[in-house]
């Protein structure tokens, strides 16, 4: 299987419900490394997995979304505890989303699969893997 992986960030702020997260269910903020893995088992016509150029711009695009927001006050998010795990299938469906209506090129088509993974600390992250 092959990979390429592009890197961005994102800063949001949010807060959760439930005593599980302790402090954390004060408003609070959280910069997040993200990394989004795209696997394919052949390279494509090009000898490449996908536009690493395309790749980086729709990551970015997506995370513009979610950039400098409470996500409180997204209504999407009303009521949800927006973990990292949960923020990492967030980010993975709405690049899957962009994948399939083209905008990485139609390349891109034969991937077969795309992990995003938030690193919250050099110590601690989360990922979510899903098949396109």
């Amino acid at each position: 299987m092959f990979s390429i992986t592009v890197r961005d960030h994102v800063m949001v702020a949010h807060s959760f419900s439930g005593e599980v997260f302790g402090p954390a269910q004060r408003l609070h903020g959280a910069t997040f490394v993200v990394d989004a893995t795209f696997r394919r088992a052949d390279l494509d016509g090009d000898n490449i997995v996908v536009d690493i150029g395309l790749a980086t711009g729709q990551l970015k695009e997506v995370l513009a979304d979610l950039d400098y927001r409470n996500l409180d006050e997204i209504p999407e998010f009303a009521g949800i505890n927006t973990s990292t795990e949960y923020l990492a299938k967030v980010i993975a469906d709405r690049i899957a989303a962009r994948i399939e209506a083209g905008a990485l090129g139609e390349g891109a088509r034969g991937l077969a699969g795309l992990t995003v993974t938030l690193h919250e600390s050099h110590v601690a992250w989360a990922s979510y893997e899903r098949t396109l």
